[in-house]
């Protein structure tokens, strides 16, 4: 019996996950800042054809909040973190008419999907098209199948997100005088100076100089250890696997800033990587109860679940908490039933599973992975028309179904009928070449992975920002 691998889905959840909790707007809610929000959707050209590396980017209209991302290999993007306000959604790519979506109002708690359609420039309506039937509703899309890691731009404050070297360079001369210059106390300058270091770090990174880039943002860090510089740069070192520091950098960070759930997370994270398991899964269960409205560390969590395909102890309740928490989110109820699938085929269990498979899928019926789930849960009862009907559900609404075909003709193959067994094995062959081009296009585009903060006030005051 073909295994499907579960390690690129660690990867892959890892990389969305970080890239949602590096974007500016999420660095700027720090512990304390309360309830925060979702968005997240697709961009496509004028004929519905998925854009990847589309620029994407959500700013508040005080500019106090700055989210930056780029669209993944099957042009999706999200937003994790965002604090409640008036938003303006941003899309462009090159070749492509930018736009931008009419400003829309987000409250705690919310999950929101704005598709966003761009036209190819030069195009006879391509200036009227872009955004203009972009999809705009409470039900996010789900995301997880096949996921790609985009690389993530960031920027801040009310400036472009994402200036050229030239621009970068002035603006950088330009801070540097003004930190020489500046009146006042050393707190002011050495604030200048940490965005300074910030500004080269992001310059350093694009250019692909890594080492050079973990500098000036530990630099940035010590000059301002706020919660937002910390977790900079322990998320820049364990973008480029340097684990042993991350994990250090993260753990002082959540020494100081104790309440701080995305600290948590990357914490969990660098360990998850280090292969310090069961301390990763500590961490998770920790960030959960941070601020339990909080859904971040719940939808890691439900990645990881899915991927693993084990039960973690205690991860289960927390999932079921998240549903009853967010009641209208599909996710929450898909990855509470992922998290049943885990523990074993208990006929409570069972019937429990299938009705939160069912509540998925009426929130939001393109949900491909719950029509997966619900298609293995059929085959395991042998329920072979209501199997096939999932999985061909699911076929039509993931953007890779490989195991959807390969269990597809399972079925077929048990009832019989070895000639669409065939047909789907064949399918099943050439998705799953497909997904491995893909996936090693994603470790190369992790390395060029790049983010920039926005929009953080200082925090406390701290001790030194070296981790011990």
């Amino acid at each position: 019996m073909k295994t499907i691998s579960v390690r690129s889905s660690r990867l892959a959840a890892i990389g969305i996950f970080l890239l949602a909790l590096l974007a500016p707007g999420a660095r700027s809610q720090v512990h304390g800042a309360g309830r925060s929000a979702v968005v997240q959707g697709t961009v496509s050209d004028s004929e519905l054809s998925p854009l990847k590396d589309a620029d994407v980017s959500l700013e508040s209209a005080d500019h106090a909040h700055k989210f930056v991302t780029r669209s993944d290999a099957h042009g999706r993007y999200l937003f994790a973190g965002v604090p409640p306000g008036s938003y303006t959604l941003h899309g462009s790519k090159t070749g492509y008419l930018e736009g931008d979506h009419r400003p829309f109002v987000l409250s705690a708690d919310e999950s929101k999907i704005v598709d966003v359609r761009l036209s190819k420039a030069g195009s006879a309506s391509a200036a009227t098209q872009a955004f203009s039937v972009g999809q705009f509703s409470d039900e996010p899309h789900f995301q997880i199948a096949g996921i790609a890691d985009p690389n993530s731009y960031g920027g801040h404050g009310s400036e472009t997100a994402l200036r050229t070297k030239e621009a970068l360079a002035k603006d950088t001369d330009s801070l540097s005088r003004e930190t020489s210059t500046q009146p006042g106390g050393h707190s002011a300058t050495g604030k200048a100076a940490a965005e300074m270091h910030r500004q080269r770090g992001d310059a350093a990174e694009k250019e692909g100089h890594a080492l050079e880039a973990v500098r000036e943002y530990q630099l940035a860090a010590e000059l301002e250890p706020s919660e937002a510089n910390l977790f900079a740069w322990g998320a820049e070192l364990l973008l480029h696997r340097a684990l042993e520091p991350a994990i250090e950098v993260f753990a002082k960070g959540q020494r100081l800033f104790p309440g701080s759930v995305r600290m948590a997370v990357g914490l969990s994270m660098a360990t998850y990587n280090q292969g310090e398991t069961e301390r990763s899964e500590q961490q998770l269960l920790r960030a959960c109860d941070i601020n339990p409205a909080d859904p971040t560390p719940y939808l890691f969590m439900g990645r990881l679940e899915e991927g693993e395909r084990i039960e973690i102890s205690g991860w289960t309740e927390k999932l079921h908490r998240f549903s009853l928490l967010d009641p209208d989110n599909p996710l929450a109820h898909y990855y509470y039933a992922v998290a049943l699938s885990n523990r074993g085929q208990e006929p409570a269990e069972d019937s429990a599973m299938e009705a939160e498979l069912k509540r998925a899928i009426a929130l939001d019926p393109k949900l491909g992975a719950a029509y997966l789930q619900l298609g293995r849960l059929y085959a395991a009862r042998k329920d072979h028309p209501a199997a096939i009907a999932a999985f061909e559900k699911a076929i039509a609404n993931l953007p890779l179904p490989d195991e959807a075909h390969y269990r597809l003709a399972q079925v077929y193959r048990q009832m019989g009928d070895p000639n669409k067994a065939r047909q789907e094995i064949a399918l099943y062959k050439q998705t799953s070449q497909k997904r491995t081009r893909q996936e090693q296009e994603r470790r190369q585009e992790i390395q060029q992975f790049v983010y920039t903060l926005g929009g953080q006030k200082p925090d406390a005051p701290s001790l030194d920002a070296k981790p011990r």
